[in-house]
């Protein structure tokens, strides 16, 4: 389970990289997605709902998280 938590952490940090709110949208769903299915492949969550649920938290911190200049 330790390898889960720093793994997600990792992917967490990475997972909305871009400069527009749209970039990061879809990069922090992409990588959320990936972080899900891997999650729920290693829970009894399961694959296709772990990466829905991650993608859907993904895209939402990541345009959540558009720097203003």
């Amino acid at each position: 389970m330790t390898k889960v938590a720093v793994l997600t952490s990792i992917l967490l940090a990475l997972a909305a990289c871009g400069d527009t709110w749209g970039q990061r949208a879809v990069t922090g769903g992409g990588i959320g997605a990936g972080s899900g299915a891997l999650l729920g492949a290693v829970t009894p969550l399961g694959i296709l709902p772990g990466a829905l649920i991650g993608g859907a938290v993904g895209a939402g911190v990541g345009a959540a998280t558009t720097p203003t200049r």
